[in-house]
C-alpha cells in the first residue's frame, strides 16, 4: 500500500496502450470459461515465479514493489471493463494465498465486488484485500468504468515440513504446461 502511487502512475503508463494489453483468456483458455460479458485483461509482471521482462522493464516501480511480497509467485495488473463478470470459481490449490491492491475502482464501487464464500467486499483504491482462492470466488464490475487491481499469488506461510512440499508443489506447477502456455502468449 505504501507503493500505491508510484504503481498507480506506472499504471496509468501502462493504459496509455489500452489495446496491447491482452485478454486473460487468450494468454490461458482454462480463464475463458469463468468470463462473462465484456474482457478480462491482464498485464503480467510474473507467472508462478517465471518474470516477464520486458513489462518488469517497463513498470520499475511496480516491480520493485512485487519483488518485497515473500514467496511472490505471480503478479499482474488485473483490468476488469464494464459489464463483465467472473463467474463463481476455485482455485485448485491450498498453497497459495490471493492479494489485490486496488489501483482504479469505479466512483459506482458498489456496482464492482468480489464475492468469497458469502462475503461481499467492495475495492478502495490503495487499499488491500487478502483471500484463500480455494474458497468459492466471483467478482463483477456493473458499472460504466473500468477497475484495476494489482493481482498477486504468495506461497501461503506455512510450518516445517509443510512450507518444504508446498514449496516442491509450487515448483512442479510452474514447469506445468498450463504455466508454459501463458509465458509463450504474454
Amino acid at each position: 500500500e505504501a507503493d500505491y502511487p508510484k504503481i498507480k502512475a506506472e499504471l496509468l503508463r501502462v493504459m496509455q496502450d489500452y489495446p496491447s494489453i491482452p485478454e486473460l483468456k487468450k494468454l490461458s483458455e482454462e480463464q475463458q470459461r469463468i468470463v462473462k460479458g465484456n474482457q478480462w485483461k491482464s498485464f503480467f509482471f510474473y507467472a508462478y515465479g517465471h518474470d516477464i521482462e520486458k513489462n518488469c522493464m517497463r513498470c520499475p516501480d511496480t516491480s520493485k514493489a512485487l519483488q518485497q511480497i515473500p514467496g511472490m509467485l505471480t503478479a499482474f495488473f488485473s483490468i476488469l471493463e464494464p459489464g463483465t463478470s467472473l463467474l463463481p470459481h476455485r482455485g485448485l490449490y491450498k498453497g497459495v494465498l490471493r492479494y489485490h491492491l486496488a489501483l482504479r475502482v469505479p466512483k459506482e464501487y458498489d456496482k464492482c465486488a468480489l464475492k468469497v464464500g458469502e462475503q461481499i467486499v467492495h475495492w478502495q483504491e490503495g487499499s488491500s484485500i487478502i483471500f484463500d482462492d480455494t474458497f468459492e470466488h466471483e467478482a463483477w464490475n456493473k458499472s460504466e468504468d473500468i477497475r484495476v487491481v494489482l493481482f498477486v499469488d504468495f506461497e501461503r506461510p506455512l510450518s516445517f515440513p509443510a512450507n518444504l512440499i508446498n514449496k516442491g508443489m509450487l515448483w512442479l506447477f510452474s514447469r506445468s504446461p498450463f504455466i508454459q502456455r501463458i509465458l509463450d502468449r504474454v
